[in-house]
C-alpha cells in the first residue's frame, strides 16, 4: 500500500524514517513559530522547566502579530516578553510593526515553508503551510516549548482525506468559496482527527493566494493539517522564496484515505458563511439584504494581495454607503508596499476604506475592528463563532473579497455583479 503527501512529510522528518497513520512518532521540525499571545505561555515555560539553551535558534520563529501594534500596556508587555526571549537565546528570526506581517503570510515569503516542510505552531491557523506542498500543524503552548527546548515532540500520524477539485471557478468564485463548500459539505467536525490533502486538474486554476485561504481554513473542518499537491506554480513562488530545506511529496497512487471528496470548482457560486459557524455557507442570494455595519478586508486567509486586487476592482470609482466602516488589512508588509505600487490602496482609500498595517487584531476580537451590540460585519477572515470580533450579539459573515468589498458600497449583503459588473475572474489574479 503506497504513502500519502501527509506520511511522506512525517516520515521524512521522523526519528524512525517512517510514518503510517495510526503510528505515534517523535518528530523534528523544520520551523517553530511562535506569536505574541500563545507564545508568551511557551515563553514562561521554557522559564519553569529551567531550560537555558534552545535545540536550535535558527529554526525558531518569533512573530509579533496579534497585538501588533500594542493596544496597551499588557500587549505592549507581552511583545517586549517575546523581544526579550529572542534577544536572551539569540534568535534572529524576530519580527514586528514594520518589518513583519501576519504569521502565517510572512513566513512562506521569507522562505520559511515549502515543498516537504513541517511547521510547527502556537497558532490552529499553522495549516496555511499546507499551500506550498508542506504540513503546518497547530500545538498548544506547553507542547512547543517542548519542541524548542528538545527539538522533538510525538506526535499521532494522521490519517488523511482526499479532495480533488476539478473544472474552473466561475466569475467571482474564490478559494475562499471553495473551502466553505467543503466545509458547508462536510462540517466543522469532518476531518476531525485526519488530514486534508487537495489536488486534482482544477488545482491548475488556482494561484498560492488562493491555495492559502483553502489551507487557512483547513482547521475550520476539523484537520488536524493539510497539504496541496505541488505542481509549477509552488515551483515558482519558492524559487522567489528562498525555500530549498526539503523536496517535493505527491501522492502515491495507492495511498489509502479516509474519504475522498471532488468539488467542481465550475459548479460553486460566491458563499456566505452566515453566524455563528463557517459550515453555515450559503449562496448570496439567501443572504442578500442583510445590513452590514463593517466591513473586513485582511486576515491570515484573505489579507494577500490577490484579495487586495479583487476589492479595488469593486471599489475603483465607488464610494462606501454611510453607516459602514471598512477596514483593508493587507497580511504583510511586503503586500502592502505591492498594493502601493500598484495603486490598490489609493483607489481603497478614495473609496472610503482605511487601511491598517499588517495586524490580526480585529479577527480574534483583539483590537482595530472591534464590533458593539447588535453590529453585523461581512468579513474575510476565517471564524464567525459568536463574540469572535467583539460583542457576544454582534454577528460575523465570511465571504470572499469581492462579495465583502460590494457589500461595503451597498451598506448590505448583495451579489458583487449588481455593484461592479466589469469586476470578477478574467484570470489568474
Amino acid at each position: 500500500m503506497g504513502f500519502t503527501m501527509t506520511e511522506k512529510i512525517f516520515a521524512v522528518h521522523a526519528q524512525s524514517g517512517q510514518a503510517r497513520a495510526g503510528d505515534i512518532e517523535i518528530l523534528t521540525p523544520d520551523v517553530v513559530l511562535l506569536n505574541d499571545t500563545s507564545g508568551t505561555i511557551t515563553v514562561e515555560q521554557l522559564k519553569k522547566m529551567g531550560v537555558d539553551r534552545l535545540f536550535d535558534s535558527e529554526k525558531v520563529v518569533l512573530v509579533a502579530d496579534h497585538f501588533s501594534p500594542p493596544k496597551d500596556v499588557t500587549s505592549a508587555d507581552a511583545i517586549n516578553l517575546l523581544r526579550g526571549f529572542g534577544n536572551k537565546f539569540g534568535i534572529k528570526n524576530f519580527y514586528e510593526s514594520g518589518r513583519h506581517g501576519i504569521e502565517h503570510a510572512l513566513l512562506p515569503e521569507l522562505g520559511k515553508v515549502g515543498p516537504g516542510g513541517l511547521i510547527f505552531g502556537a497558532d490552529s491557523h499553522t495549516c496555511t503551510a499546507g499551500a506550498l506542498n508542506a504540513c503546518g500543524v497547530g500545538f498548544g503552548s506547553t507542547d512547543l516549548a517542548g519542541v524548542i527546548a528538545t527539538g522533538e515532540l510525538w506526535v499521532k500520524v494522521p490519517r488523511s482525506i482526499r479532495v480533488d477539485f476539478v473544472g474552473q471557478p466561475g466569475r467571482f468564485v474564490t478559494g475562499k468559496d471553495i473551502i466553505l463548500s467543503l466545509i458547508a459539505k462536510i462540517g466543522v467536525d469532518g476531518a476531525l482527527n485526519a488530514a486534508l490533502e487537495f489536488g486534482g486538474s482544477g488545482l491548475a486554476n488556482l494561484n498560492i493566494d488562493e491555495r492559502m485561504a483553502i489551507a487557512n481554513m483547513a482547521v475550520e473542518a476539523g484537520a488536524d493539517t493539510c497539504v496541496f499537491e505541488y505542481d509549477e506554480q509552488v515551483a515558482q513562488y519558492i524559487a522567489q522564496s528562498g525555500w530549498a530545506a526539503r523536496q517535493p511529496v505527491m501522492p502515491d497512487a495507492d495511498a489509502d484515505y479516509l474519504a475522498r471528496h471532488t468539488i467542481d470548482l465550475q459548479q460553486l457560486t460566491p458563499l456566505v458563511a452566515a453566524p455563528p459557524s463557517p459550515a453555515n455557507g450559503l449562496p448570496v442570494a439567501q443572504v442578500a439584504e442583510t445590513i452590514v455595519h463593517q466591513v473586513y478586508i485582511g486576515n491570515c486567509s484573505n489579507g494577500t494581495i490577490t484579495d487586495l486586487r479583487q476589492a479595488a476592482q469593486v471599489l475603483k470609482g465607488q464610494t462606501i454607503a454611510p453607516n459602514v466602516r471598512l477596514i483593508v488589512v493587507p497580511a504583510t508588509s511586503a503586500i502592502y508596499r505591492q498594493a502601493a505600487r500598484e495603486g490598490l490602496l489609493e483607489i481603497l482609500s478614495a473609496a472610503g476604506a482605511g487601511i491598517s498595517l499588517p495586524t490580526c487584531g480585529a479577527c480574534f476580537g483583539g483590537h482595530m475592528g472591534i464590533l458593539a451590540a447588535g453590529e453585523a460585519a461581512i468579513s474575510t477572515t476565517n471564524r464567525n463563532f459568536r463574540g469572535r470580533m467583539g460583542h457576544a450579539d454582534a454577528k460575523v459573515y465570511l465571504a470572499n473579497a469581492w462579495v465583502a468589498a460590494a457589500a461595503a458600497v451597498a451598506g448590505k449583503i448583495v451579489d458583487p455583479l449588481t455593484i461592479a459588473p466589469q469586476a470578477g475572474r478574467k484570470e489568474l489574479v
